[in-house]
Formats: structure tokens, C-alpha cells, sequence
């Protein structure tokens, strides 16, 4: 008991019917160390990791992964569209992790310019060129000992996509108009909204730096992919945009964001709340407040049942509670569809419908039996 068993069985056995039941008890005990370690690990993930937040299954597994590999040095590469969050996803993983005291250091690959990314990456001596009045340290360098993350990669030149692999390889950078190595420890993280699965084939970009990045790939799904975290998003935005305030969206202005593709993904739907703030009473957020894009837009036929909203839904709990009641009927109480409906774990679907005392008859679910 001290090296941390369960419980123990004394000699002579009990009877087989309370060996059962000894059982049983423990496969219970098992099953609710299991659900509150992962409630946990979400838990800890979902409340400090700069606003990527939702119960969608795409997005909680990223917040898993990023549970898994905040404390590693893997390379790791984030993939998706413009806007989902690819360097919140960078940052969570270094500052919820043990090196979130170490430097982080974000190079946005698409802004630098073509003929001075290798003095920026790497550093220069003084008089390595005109202008070049001191020795200067890279980013590379600064980043030492920390994270380095190459934003928008799949940018960079081939010429310094060869440089970039060659420092990977040797862990050292050689200052522009230096002689001179200097080691360098550093873990790389980059992102990406291209398939470089695709340019490499193509040739514009190379394939064994796109291996040597791609050790565990991150892929960020666009927002059009979980509208069921909309509401969720909304009122994340709408405390950070009007902290106090209690600012609610209407129902016909949440069935139109839900209606609309965001192509900007979560950065446009920030955007799109903090003009309708700007804009409206400061109490109900209404169809007018938001762009003509998104007020116009109809509910298209992709956009499940589960995402529709009753005239009634005026904040955040009754649109989830709404929606989960609706869908529950639907799908005569079979959670796992319902689970799959809403794009949330089964171990979230239990939780709300507790708290919502939806389907209080339904059996529990089943616990692991002896044979």
C-alpha cells in the first residue's frame, strides 16, 4: 500500500460475489483516476494558453498534444490556415512548459528581407558590411538555451532554407564576417500555413529540412471545421474586449456567425467582435453590429442541426443548453453520436449533461465487470 497499490485481497479469498464486487470497484476507482487526470491536463492547458480555447475534438486535441510536448525539446511544426493560432500554439508550448523562464524569440519569415535574413538569423561582426558599426548578436544566438520559432517557414529562400538546415545539423552559427563558430542550444518550432508536403515535391522547399522540422506535426483546424466552438469564442472575446460588462450576442447574430465560413479564421472572428463592441449598445450584440459580410449570410446546409439556436438563446449557458437538448433528442439519447454531433470528447458531453440535467434517465455508462 505504501508503494501505491489500490487495495489488496487476504487469504483465504472471499467469496466470488464479493470478489466481484472488489472489483468492480476498483475498475471504478480506475476509470475516475483516468477521467479527472485528463480533465486535469485539459484544465491546466485550456486556462493559460493565450486564448486557445473550445470542447470541438479538433481543438482539444491540440490541447492535449501540447500538454504532451511542453516539457520536450522536439521539434515541432504547426500547420493551418492564417489565423487559427499557429504562434499561440508556439507559445503555449514554451510557457506552459519548464523552459518558460528561457527565451523565446519569434521570426516572422515572410517580413524579412531576402538580403538580410542571414545577418538578422545569424549575426554579423563589425564592418562585415556598410552600415554594420558594432558586432551584433542573430536571433539564432538569442534564442540560446530557449525556443526559436520560424513563423511562416515555408517562406524563407531556398538558399537560406540550406543555411537553416546546416545550422540544425551542426548546432552552431557562424556571425556574417566572422571566422569564428559560436554553439548554439536551441529548440525550433515553425509554422506554416502551405503544405510543404507539396512544395518539397515540387521542389520549392527542401525536403530534408522539411524532415528535420517535422518531427511532430501540430495541425491547426480552420474555424469553419468547429463551429460548435463560436459561442465559446465569442465570449472569450467579448470579456477580454468588454471586461465587466457581461455583453451578450443575440440569437439571430450567433446563427449568423455560425453561418459564415470565416476565412480569417479566429482572428477574423475577434476582429468582427470588437467592431461589433465598438459599434453596438454594449449590452446585446445584434445582426446589425456585425460586417455585411457575415449579417448577410444564410445558414448553409453544411451547418448541422447542432449548431441551430432557439429564439430563446440569449446568452452563452442557454445556447449550450439549448443545443445539447436538441441534439440529445435527435439522437434518442445515443451519447456517442450526440458526442460526435457536437465535436466535444464523451467525457465533456457526460459533464454538461449533469450539469444540465439532460437525460437523467439514461443508464450510466457501464464500468469495467469481472466475467
Amino acid at each position: 500500500m505504501k508503494l501505491g497499490a489500490y487495495d489488496y485481497i487476504s487469504k483465504p479469498f472471499a467469496p466470488l460475489d464479493e470478489l466481484r464486487l472488489f472489483l468492480r470497484r476498483m475498475a471504478d476507482k480506475v476509470r475516475l483516476v483516468e477521467e479527472n487526470l485528463y480533465l486535469r491536463e485539459r484544465s491546466e492547458t485550456e486556462t493559460a494558453v493565450h486564448g486557445i480555447i473550445g470542447n470541438s475534438t479538433g481543438i482539444q486535441h491540440v490541447l492535449r498534444l501540447i500538454s504532451r510536448l511542453k516539457d520536450t525539446r522536439t521539434p515541432v511544426l504547426i500547420s493551418g490556415e492564417s489565423g487559427t493560432g499557429k504562434e499561440l500554439v508556439a507559445r503555449a508550448l514554451h510557457f506552459r512548459g519548464t523552459m518558460a523562464n528561457l527565451p523565446f524569440v519569434a521570426v516572422d519569415c515572410g517580413s524579412l528581407v531576402p538580403t538580410l535574413i542571414e545577418s538578422e538569423l545569424f549575426g554579423y561582426e563589425k564592418g562585415a558590411f556598410t552600415g554594420a558599426l558594432r558586432s551584433k548578436s542573430g536571433l539564432l544566438q538569442s534564442a540560446d538555451t530557449g525556443t526559436i520559432f520560424f513563423d511562416e517557414v515555408g517562406e524563407l529562400p531556398l538558399e537560406m532554407q540550406a543555411k537553416l538546415l546546416r545550422f540544425l545539423q551542426e548546432k552552431e552559427v557562424r556571425p556574417v564576417g566572422s571566422n569564428q563558430k559560436v554553439k548554439v542550444d536551441v529548440r525550433i518550432m515553425a509554422a506554416t500555413n502551405r503544405d510543404l508536403d507539396t512544395e518539397y515535391k515540387k521542389g520549392t522547399f527542401r525536403k530534408d529540412l522539411y524532415f528535420r522540422l517535422n518531427v511532430v506535426t501540430i495541425s491547426l483546424p480552420p474555424l469553419r471545421e468547429r463551429r460548435s466552438d463560436i459561442p465559446i469564442l465569442a465570449a472569450f472575446f467579448l470579456e477580454r474586449l468588454a471586461p465587466g460588462r457581461g455583453v451578450q450576442v443575440s440569437s439571430n447574430a450567433m446563427k449568423a456567425l455560425l453561418a459564415y465560413d470565416w476565412p480569417g479564421n479566429v482572428r477574423e472572428l475577434e476582429n468582427c467582435l470588437e467592431r461589433a463592441v465598438a459599434l453596438g449598445d454594449q449590452r446585446i450584440l445584434e445582426v446589425g453590429d456585425l460586417p455585411p459580410a457575415i449579417a448577410n449570410a444564410e445558414v448553409e446546409t453544411h451547418v448541422p442541426a447542432a449548431q441551430e439556436f432557439s429564439g430563446r438563446a440569449t446568452d452563452l449557458e442557454d445556447i449550450e443548453r439549448a443545443t445539447i437538448e436538441r441534439v440529445f433528442s435527435q439522437v434518442k439519447g445515443d451519447k456517442a453520436v450526440a458526442g460526435k454531433m457536437l465535436g466535444i470528447s464523451r467525457a465533456t458531453l457526460y459533464r454538461k449533461l449533469k450539469r444540465y440535467n439532460i437525460g437523467a434517465r439514461e443508464n450510466p455508462p457501464q464500468s469495467t465487470t469481472l466475467q
